[in-house]
């Protein structure tokens, strides 16, 4: 993943907006497309569009993708990407409309690399991904750092034990 503009992404978002959508539907479609062609503007390979539905999570696992990119509005479709990413992390990038800190606080919590409120714009696109890729890049070297002491500290504990047993059996000091 050295040059994004060679990751693999798959966007998760309202595809059209069905027969009869009231206003909100209707701009998120358009959302969605706007995105979809900066993306292809920028030079980027979309995998594939996948709309926020039922077998989400086997669709990712498929497609094998670099970077996940969720425009929803839906929460549901957020747990959805994580839940799908738990065992093969990976950056995921929300766009959204929605500023609760909650909600923000919960999804980057959950695993999200970037949570951009209020900025879809094509220019702005190849930047945040960017950030997230790097984002993403330095956390997964802190979790691989903390898993490799939390093995280190059980091994030292296995190793104390056993120094305190033969302590123990061969009546001698630690020295």
């Amino acid at each position: 993943m050295n040059d994004s503009r060679r990751l693999k992404i798959v966007v998760v978002n309202s595809l059209v907006a069905p027969d009869g959508a009231d206003n909100a539907a209707i701009e998120q479609a358009d959302r969605a497309r706007a995105l979809r062609i900066g993306l292809l503007e920028n030079g980027y390979n979309i995998l594939a569009a996948l709309p926020p539905g039922d077998d989400l999570e086997g669709q990712i696992a498929r497609l094998q993708p670099d970077l996940i990119i969720v425009d929803e509005q839906s929460d549901a479709a957020l747990q959805r990407v994580v839940a799908a990413t738990a065992n093969a992390r990976r950056p995921i990038v929300c766009f959204t409309e929605d500023d609760d800190r909650q909600k923000m606080h919960a999804a980057i919590r959950a695993g999200v690399s970037a949570y951009v409120v209020q900025g879809l714009s094509a220019e702005r696109v190849k930047a945040v991904l960017d950030v997230a890729v790097t984002r993403f890049r330095v956390e997964q070297e802190l979790r691989d750092e903390l898993e490799e002491t939390r093995n280190k500290l059980a091994e030292r504990k296995v190793i104390e034990r056993a120094k305190g047993l033969l302590m123990e059996r061969q009546q001698c000091t630690e020295d």
